[in-house]
């Protein structure tokens, strides 16, 4: 995990933390909007309302507050799938997952749109994360695997649900403005999120129902 360099040197104080908080957040608005190319140490100072040589005694690089956003949004984006219960109705799970991927949609869309940038670039920055993430893929398809086999929902390649379910969730963080724009004015206040779950647990529940 990324270290601000200010950690390195001394005991951080309660100002100091504040200070780190203030830059992290100015760099999420900056990354997320400009990506990380993009981005730039002057924007986010900027954003911050700081110098540059005092954003600096914190984070000596772009890189470096970039990587401390990756990892604090590792360490929970992945917390919905890392639910998903073998023993639990898969109905429920399944309905249950969307909801958590769309409150996340909701709740964390600059840091949905700094994970969706840094994945477009090649995910540099995530290498051993990623492989992480593919255990742990492997684990929940052998789940979704074991209630096809019990005929608890139909046969489904288990990958491309999950996969799936990620598209569909996150379009609501990273395509915003444009859902906004073309549901309307009457449509594209905080209940999309409740249309968007009614749907997509009807889409997917149908979709995955026991073929007689």
């Amino acid at each position: 995990m990324a270290i601000p360099r200010a950690a390195k040197t001394q005991r951080r104080t309660r100002i100091q933390e504040e200070k780190e908080e203030v830059i992290l957040e100015a760099a999420l608005d900056v990354f997320s909007m400009h990506g990380f190319k993009g981005a730039t140490i002057d924007q986010i100072a900027e954003v911050a309302g700081m110098s540059k040589p005092n954003l600096l005694y914190y984070f000596r690089t772009k890189e470096a507050m970039h990587r401390a956003l990756i990892d604090r949004v590792l360490d929970t984006w992945l917390d919905p799938l890392r639910e998903f219960d073998a023993d639990g109705n898969p109905e429920i799970e399944i309905k249950s997952y969307i909801r958590r991927k769309l409150e996340m949609a909701r709740d964390f869309p600059r840091e949905s749109r700094l994970f969706a940038n840094e994945i477009l670039r090649g995910g540099p920055s995530i290498v051993e994360e990623l492989d992480d993430l593919r255990k742990l893929v492997d684990e929940k398809a052998e789940v979704i695997r074991a209630w096809v086999k019990a005929g608890k929902i139909g046969r489904c390649d288990p990958y491309h649900l999950i996969f799936s379910i990620w598209a569909t969730t996150q379009h609501y963080a990273d395509f915003d403005v444009q859902v906004k724009a073309v549901l309307g004015p009457t449509r594209s206040g905080e209940g999309r999120f409740e249309d968007a779950a009614r749907f997509l647990e009807q889409l997917y529940m149908n979709g995955l129902q026991v073929k007689a």
